[in-house]
């Protein structure tokens, strides 16, 4: 058994242990990586990268077949759904060196390829290695939660980290889960020539606004894939090679393939976290607001801290590492300014408060300022209108906002900047953005959220009034 000592012991190559490593190590840190898996982690590899890369195989798809809007003809589009997935490999391959073991190796981390385990509190073995750490950081990430369905070891079935390797496009793709994941792979393979249906327990998309949701789902519907809401699943069947879903109230429904999208799960079975003090919580693993686990000298950060599963928060969250571990300052995590996107078309974005969150906790004192794609002139000349802004405003202050539309996942970066910052609906307004854009949109929410206030207010008129009748 080698024995090493170091500053800071990261588990887990994903994005938030990458960026702890570099930035620990860059900054002057002894730091040892541990990783038993793929560098980069699931965002890389059977996340992110690889999903959206399909998406876009599958918009490069409908928008041979819908274009003549734009006066081009319609094509049937010869869908090659092997390429597409050399397509979604062959950018894993590109990004890959910015994750890669030499790479780090490069800013002076020592990259152990094992996975890691905890022998005490301060101890971690990983492979023939003893590591004592100073601080661990924990950012084992997630993993595709496989339901106790029964029947479902009696066929075979795909997750998101073994979708992107499935080379024959299937005939009838079956989702189990309307979140994100599912409801994105169901679009992806509808416009690469797939039947799809999906099945959701609950809500699909059910931890957005409702109405921004609702013009995902009916797009996606209108695209033909199929989406059943409340259909709670009882069992999984094979019926002469046929993979079928028996819902509680009897509801069957037969496809080729099956894919789970039926959430996540922290990776905690390997860490033995009992040995070293640290409790976990019912979603990974306990941590205050400053990421700290039960065990003080051992954070937690990312999808195991049991949060928000998104790879930005990982990398947030590694932000307030750096802080805290290598400088000794308070750093706490907020998450009142982290957004999140789904990348359907169109798309559907949130940050903060959603209307009815606003509503509960701000009651009414909250204003609701909107603005409608189809007053977009960018929008409009893009073939691009549906959807909508709208912004949730307490006291001149915006607490949250969604939007559905074109590039939402790009326009609620403005948001985001608003609420960390804490701005007033008046800083977005001053904001000028050039014409014609999608950007846009932003400042007109903005302009709307003041229209009132200047249009139909009748002192601003007397005053208007009162000043051109007594200036020369």
């Amino acid at each position: 058994m080698q024995e090493l000592k170091t500053d800071i012991l990261v588990i887990g190559a994903g994005s938030g242990g990458l960026s702890v490593a570099a930035g620990a190590s860059q900054m002057g840190a002894d730091v040892i990586l541990l990783e038993g898996h793929k560098m980069g982690g699931d965002c890389l590899n059977f996340g992110c990268v690889p999903s959206k890369a399909l998406i876009a195989s599958g918009k490069a798809a409908y928008g041979q077949a819908h274009s003549t809007a734009l006066g081009v003809a319609d094509v049937i589009p010869q869908v090659d759904y092997a390429a597409a997935k050399d397509h979604v490999h062959d950018v894993i391959a590109q990004i890959e060196p910015m994750d890669s073991q030499e790479r780090f190796e490069g800013f002076g981390v020592k990259v152990i390829r094992e996975f890691g385990s905890f022998v005490s509190a301060t101890q971690v073995q990983a492979g023939d290695n003893l590591i004592t750490a100073r601080r661990v950081v924990i950012a084992t990430g997630s993993s595709p939660l496989v339901p106790p369905i029964p029947g479902l070891d009696q066929v075979p079935f795909y997750t998101n980290e073994t979708i992107f390797d499935l080379r024959d496009k299937p005939e009838h793709l079956l989702i189990i889960g309307g979140g994100p994941i599912g409801m994105e792979m169901a679009q992806a393979h509808v416009r690469l020539g797939c039947k799809v249906t999906v099945v959701e327990g609950l809500q699909a998309l059910g931890k957005d606004d409702p109405e921004a949701a609702a013009v995902v789902l009916d797009s996606l519907r209108a695209e033909g894939v199929d989406i059943h809401q409340e259909a709670m699943v009882a069992q999984i069947r094979d019926n002469k090679g046929a993979i079928e879903i028996v819902t509680e109230a009897g509801e069957i429904y037969s496809g080729s393939h099956l894919l789970l999208a039926a959430g996540r799960k922290a990776n905690t079975d390997r860490l033995n976290l009992k040995a070293a003090g640290i409790e976990p919580s019912r979603s990974g693993i306990k941590v205050d607001d400053a990421l700290r686990t039960t065990n003080r000298k051992v954070y937690a950060i990312g999808d195991v801290a049991g949060g928000l599963q998104f790879t930005h928060v990982a990398g947030y969250h590694a932000g307030i590492i750096i802080r805290s571990a290598l400088f000794g300052l308070p750093s706490k995590a907020k998450t009142a300014h982290i957004p999140w996107a789904t990348y359907t078309d169109p798309e559907l974005a949130q940050v903060g408060l959603t209307e009815a969150q606003a509503r509960e906790h701000h009651g009414d004192n909250v204003e609701i300022a909107r603005f409608d794609y189809h007053h977009n002139d960018r929008a409009i000349s893009e073939r691009k209108t549906k959807g909508f802004i709208k912004v949730m405003v307490v006291k001149g202050r915006p607490v949250g906002a969604t939007i559905v539309g074109h590039h939402a996942g790009e326009l609620i970066n403005l948001w985001s900047l608003a609420l960390a910052n804490n701005l007033k609906m008046g800083q977005i307004a001053a904001m000028v953005s050039p014409y014609p854009t999608i950007g846009e949109l932003n400042k007109r929410v903005a302009g709307a959220y003041f229209s009132p206030r200047l249009f139909e207010n009748q002192m601003v008129k007397q005053v208007v009034r009162f000043v051109q009748r007594w200036m020369p």
